[in-house]
C-alpha cells in the first residue's frame, strides 16, 4: 500500500520543480530533436566540398598535406582516408568545437572549401541545447535542469503508481472522454512513465558534457584507471630518432591495409617522439573501433589496440553518449525523435494540466500534510542524489534555507 503522506510530499516537490524546468524540457527536446537532423540538412552543402570529379594524374598525400597546412597557416592534426576516388582529401585540426577540416581536390592540388564545427545554424542549435547560448553560466543551469529531471522522473513514477491495483484507461491508455483535465493529466503521466527508462538513459548520455558532473565522472576515471590507456592516443609509445620520417603516401598504404570499418582517421606524430595513429570512428558498433600506432620513421607497426583495452567507464560513457546522439543506426535515430517529440507532448501537457486548474492571478502548490516528515530512506535519496547531482543537491539545500525563513516569518 502506498504511503499517502509520502505521496502528498512528493506531488508537492514534483510540481514546484516541474514548474521551474519544463519551460527549460520543452526547449531541449525541440532542439535536441532538431539537431538530429544536422546530417540530412547539412548534406547537400558538404558534398560540394567533398566531391570532386577524378582525373588521370593524382597529387600525393605529402603534396596535398603542404598545400592544407599552406591554408591554414599551422600544420594539421590529422587526414580521413579517403575511401573513394572521387572524394577530396580532408586535413582535420583543431577538436570539439574548435575542429576545422580543409578539403584539398587531390587531382588539382586545390582547395576545394573548409568545414569548421562552429560553422552553420545547426552549431548554434546545439549550443542553445548544451548551454543556452551563454557559455559556462548557461552550461550549468542545463546540469541544474538535468539533475532535476533525473528527480521529477523518480518522484512522477512514484506518484504515478497506482495505489488501488492497474487499470487499462488511466494507466496505459489516456482517457480521452472525461474531460479536458482529465486527458491531460494522462497525456503527461502515461507518456512520461512509458519513456522514463529511456529518458534516463538519454540523461545519461548528457552529463558527460556537464561542468561538475561530467568532471567527477572524469575523476572516477582517472582514479579507477578505467579511461583511455595512454597508449590510445599514441603517447609513451615512440622514441625520437634523427632518421628521416616516412612518407604520409607510404603510411596511408598501410592504414589501407588494416582490418578496419567506418571513417578512419590518420593522426599526424606530435613531435620526433610522436607515432602515426590510424583509428577508426565507427558507431554501429562500437566494439569494432580500433586503434593501431606506427613508429614515423620506419613505418613499423608498434601496437594495435581493440575497444576491450579501453575502461569500462570510458566504454559505458561512449555508449550513452552516442545513443543520445542517435549515432547507432536508423533505429537509435528515429527512437530519439520520437522521445523528443513524446516529451514535448507530456511536457506541453503537464503545464496546460497546471494552469487549466490554478485559479487566474494565482500560483498554486500542493499541500503537504503538517505532521509529515520525511523517513530516513527518503532522506538518505535526497542525500545521495545530492552528491551524485551537486547541483541539485545545492538548490535543495538553498530550498530549505528559504522554507525555514517562510516558516519562522509565518
Amino acid at each position: 500500500m502506498k504511503n499517502k503522506k509520502i505521496n502528498q510530499w512528493l506531488w508537492k516537490w514534483h510540481v514546484i520543480a516541474g514548474l521551474i524546468a519544463t519551460p527549460f524540457i520543452i526547449l531541449f527536446a525541440i532542439t535536441g530533436g532538431i539537431y538530429l537532423f544536422k546530417e540530412k540538412y547539412e548534406k547537400s552543402h558538404k558534398e560540394r566540398i567533398t566531391v570532386v570529379s577524378p582525373s588521370n594524374y593524382r597529387y600525393s598525400y605529402e603534396e596535398q598535406r603542404k598545400t592544407a597546412d599552406a591554408i591554414l597557416g599551422k600544420p594539421h592534426n590529422a587526414m580521413i582516408i579517403p575511401t573513394s576516388d572521387s572524394l577530396a582529401t580532408e586535413f582535420v585540426s583543431g577538436r570539439f568545437g574548435h575542429k576545422r577540416s580543409i578539403f584539398i581536390n587531390p587531382y588539382t592540388n586545390t582547395q576545394t572549401g573548409m568545414i569548421a564545427a562552429s560553422d552553420g545554424i545547426m552549431y548554434k542549435v546545439r549550443k542553445l541545447h548544451g548551454e543556452l547560448l551563454i557559455g559556462t553560466p548557461g552550461t550549468l543551469a542545463v546540469e541544474l535542469i538535468a539533475s532535476w529531471m533525473v528527480v521529477l522522473l523518480i518522484t512522477g513514477i512514484f506518484i504515478w503508481w497506482p495505489a488501488r491495483g492497474f487499470k487499462l484507461h488511466g494507466f496505459f491508455i489516456p482517457r480521452w472522454k472525461q474531460g479536458k483535465q482529465v486527458l491531460l493529466r494522462d497525456l503527461h503521466a502515461i507518456i512520461a512513465f512509458w519513456i522514463s527508462g529511456l529518458l534516463l538513459l538519454v540523461l545519461a548520455g548528457a552529463f558527460p558534457w556537464t561542468n561538475i558532473v561530467g568532471k567527477n565522472f572524469k575523476t572516477l576515471q582517472e582514479i579507477t584507471d578505467t579511461g583511455f590507456p595512454i597508449s590510445w592516443h599514441g603517447i609513451g609509445i615512440g622514441k625520437p630518432s634523427s632518421d628521416k620520417t616516412i612518407a604520409l603516401d607510404l603510411m596511408v598504404e598501410k592504414a589501407a591495409t588494416l582490418p578496419i570499418e567506418g571513417i578512419i582517421t590518420l593522426d599526424f606524430p606530435k613531435g620526433p617522439a610522436g607515432v602515426y595513429s590510424v583509428g577508426n570512428t565507427y558507431y554501429q558498433d562500437l566494439q569494432k573501433q580500433q586503434k593501431f600506432h606506427f613508429n614515423q620513421y620506419t613505418g613499423e607497426q608498434l601496437l594495435s589496440q581493440q575497444w576491450s583495452d579501453v575502461g569500462i567507464l570510458m566504454r559505458g560513457r561512449m555508449w550513452v553518449m552516442a545513443f543520445h546522439q542517435g549515432q547507432f543506426g536508423q533505429w537509435n535515430w528515429y527512437l530519439m525523435l520520437c522521445v523528443a517529440l513524446l516529451l514535448i507532448i507530456s511536457s506541453t501537457a503537464a503545464i496546460l494540466s497546471y494552469f487549466s486548474k490554478k485559479p487566474k492571478g494565482k500560483w498554486i502548490v500542493p499541500k503537504t500534510p503538517k505532521t509529515f516528515n520525511p523517513s530516513i530512506i527518503v532522506i538518505g535519496l535526497i542525500i545521495l542524489l545530492g552528491i551524485l547531482f551537486p547541483l541539485f543537491g545545492l538548490s535543495v539545500l538553498v530550498i530549505m534555507i528559504i522554507e525555514k525563513i517562510r516558516a519562522t516569518r509565518i
